[in-house]
């Protein structure tokens, strides 16, 4: 007597092309297969960007908490293991937690390059800045594991935030253009506009890079043993962190009058709002961490400012010009080759 199956639906058949495909180009493989909703890349993109984030503030939690050598070699926790043992106490496990997260970053930029890969039709642009950031964690997984081997020197320690924050502006662009279409950009304000907001992210940039030095130059070195510190005077380098970022809401407090003066779309005003709201709450951390000696919550709280900062500097630049969406693109032929090497 026959006997039925669990699951009698017609099954699926998979030929030895397909099993060749999957094996030699699985993004194409997937895309052929699935067509992500415009919200489903949209998100994948934003989990890259939170993920971005979050690892910048638990890498700050690392430096703060004295267990930047909690795993004192890499790519191994020890010589002797890949993971952090129980001889090694909370700063090995906060170590080598740090180094787990990167994993996990790692999927949610997988993730982002998948959607924007299965896209239909296929977005080149938005799948470049997918494997722009796949590229940037490998450089920053490489540099994290000579920070750890040249014993936490601030010089690498201030490279390895700023790649960081490299990364963070890459995965902006990506989770705004998400939400764009892929027309030529028409500018929604005037050049003297788009100068003066180019020379504010400059500015921000630079505000950035020296708190890095501020951090190099600082009481946290990132180890409970003796750190070599950056041979300048940490409170010197704060009062010019602060000179710049008083110069960064000059200027964002300038551009909101101009965008005012000259009609501009609610799009940049909004986004200039925000920003200014964010630089506020920053200052403030900022200015009490300096007074009360460089509590670690305050100074965590800080690193993440920065983040959000930065990513309300880009949004800013980003909404001054409009991509409308482009004419219908060519079917994305996957099964090119010189499509499916992408």
């Amino acid at each position: 007597m026959h006997k039925r199956s669990a699951y009698d639906g017609p099954v699926p058949n998979v030929t030895r092309a397909d099993l060749t495909q999957a094996v030699r180009n699985p993004l194409a493989h997937i895309a052929s297969r699935w067509t992500p909703s415009p919200v489903t890349v949209r998100r994948a993109a934003l989990s890259a960007l939170v993920m971005n984030v979050l690892i910048v503030v638990t890498g700050g939690a690392v430096r703060l908490t004295g267990s930047g050598l909690g795993c004192p070699t890499w790519p191994k926790c020890t010589s002797d293991s890949l993971t952090a043992t129980s001889e090694m106490g909370l700063h090995g496990a906060i170590e080598f937690g740090n180094r787990l997260l990167t994993y996990v970053l790692c999927a949610a930029v997988g993730w982002a390059i998948v959607a924007a890969r299965s896209q239909k039709p296929l977005r080149r642009g938005l799948l470049r800045l997918g494997w722009a950031q796949f590229w940037l964690v490998m450089g920053n997984a490489v540099l994290g594991g000579i920070v750890v081997l040249v014993g936490l020197n601030p010089y690498t320690v201030a490279a390895h935030f700023m790649l960081s924050t490299a990364l963070i502006a890459v995965a902006t662009v990506m989770w705004h253009r998400t939400r764009e279409g892929d027309a030529p950009p028409r500018p929604l304000v005037g050049a003297s506009v788009r100068q003066l907001v180019w020379f504010m992210v400059a500015a921000s940039a630079l505000l950035i890079l020296v708190g890095t030095v501020v951090t190099g130059a600082g009481p946290h070195a990132g180890d409970s043993s003796e750190v070599a510190r950056m041979p300048v005077s940490w409170e010197d380098v704060s009062k010019l962190h602060a000179v710049l970022a008083w110069i960064v809401v000059s200027l964002t407090f300038a551009l909101w009058f101009v965008l005012k003066a000259v009609d501009a779309p609610r799009g940049p005003l909004h986004r200039t709002r925000e920003l200014f709201l964010v630089l506020l709450a920053q200052g403030a951390i900022g200015y009490v961490q300096y007074f009360t000696d460089l509590p670690e919550v305050l100074v965590a709280a800080h690193m993440f400012g920065s983040c959000l900062t930065w990513i309300a500097v880009l949004r800013v630049l980003l909404s001054l010009r409009e991509r409308p969406e482009s004419a219908p693109a060519a079917p994305d032929q996957s099964g090119d080759p010189e499509l499916t090497a992408v």
